[in-house]
């Protein structure tokens, strides 16, 4: 007997649930926390996920309304941006960049296209310098702090940029950006540190452990083997099976990311994993021996979302899935849960 997949009904709920919990009117459109509090801060690389996540409703429904939630959240993050593309982190403007560049693949329209090709223009003028080897620096007043958080998107961005345009300056400076990840970040076991002389005395922040930079190197092998095809082996997804592999076990040995920090940014650092272990998944199919921990983990860490995760008929996700939020709960939170369901959808839908 074939009984029906739960997961994209579960997935519509959780995105649906940002709303009900978070919903504001313009031009706040979501309030930072549930209970709504202080909204003074303007988190401009959430509203980057926040079109993501819309994309990812939107590519599994084909439902025109999430498509028009991805539109009213880029311009929002516009408008608040004071009409500007530009801030002072290169990693929040890459996530938008990035966001945008899926944006012009769901509509079609050249202009979304056009700025993520501007971002990353601007990214290579301002942010790139040879301080510790040449690299992307973390933001316009620390240019000789380099981090995987900055170096990662750019890669991934150039990749996608390459595909629209074979311009050979995207595949030259993504692939010295994921080099230079490699060499200076990345551990024997495959682990991804945090970044480079953030205190101007040369050391790795090791204390950082983060789920957020592992998804972010996932994807940028994953991303930069797609447009390199005299890559042959699967050199580069080697690379991200091993630093996904290494990750599962440091991170989430429970099968369950616990909290990563209360400051709000971390909550949205698990969604990047999910995120970014879905393209390996495409990459190389989930039916492959090597996706069995992937998928384990995906599944195991969903069915606690969902078990934890219900209040009263809707879905508001903690940092830690493994028991019930406890408000304040930042929605960069509530993202993490939407990515995570997403992906869990995904694969129920893959044959």
């Amino acid at each position: 007997m074939t009984h029906a997949n739960p997961w994209p009904a579960r997935a519509d709920l959780a995105q649906r649930s940002l709303d009900h919990f978070f919903g504001a009117a313009e031009p706040q459109l979501l309030a930072n926390t549930y209970p709504a509090a202080d909204n003074s801060t303007f988190n401009y690389w959430w509203l980057a996920h926040v079109i993501d996540v819309r994309l990812d409703a939107f590519g599994r429904t084909g439902d025109q309304e999430w498509l028009t939630a991805a539109e009213v959240a880029s311009a929002n993050l516009r408008a608040r941006n004071g009409g500007s593309l530009f801030n002072d982190y290169f990693d929040d403007m890459l996530w938008y960049a990035l966001a945008l560049e899926r944006l012009a693949r769901a509509t079609g329209r050249a202009e979304p296209l056009d700025d993520a090709r501007a971002i990353w223009e601007h990214v290579v003028e301002h942010g790139w310098n040879e301080t510790h080897g040449a690299s992307v620096a973390w933001r316009k007043q620390q240019p000789y702090y380099k981090n995987t958080p900055a170096n990662g998107p750019f890669a991934i961005l150039s990749a996608r940029l390459y595909r629209h345009e074979p311009d050979p300056r995207y595949l030259e400076y993504g692939t010295v950006a994921f080099d230079w990840i490699t060499a200076t970040l990345v551990g024997p076991d495959g682990f991804v540190e945090d970044g480079i002389n953030r205190e101007g005395d040369g050391r790795v922040d090791t204390q950082w452990r983060f789920t957020y930079n592992q998804g972010l190197y996932v994807g940028a092998a994953v991303a930069l083997e797609e447009v390199l095809p005299e890559l042959t082996g699967r050199e580069l997804t080697g690379r991200a099976l091993r630093t996904a592999t290494t990750a599962l076990a440091e991170l989430a040995p429970d099968g369950v990311v616990g909290s990563e920090g209360g400051g709000g940014d971390e909550g949205l650092f698990k969604g990047v994993l999910y995120r970014y272990l879905g393209t390996l998944l495409d990459r190389i199919g989930p039916a492959s021996p090597e996706a069995a921990p992937v998928l384990d983990f995906v599944r195991s860490s969903t069915d606690l979302l969902w078990d934890t995760g219900r209040r009263d008929g809707h879905l508001l996700a903690g940092d830690d899935w493994r028991r019930p939020a406890q408000p304040p709960v930042f929605y960069s939170t509530q993202l993490s849960a939407i990515m995570a369901l997403e992906l869990r959808a995904a694969i129920k839908a893959r044959p």
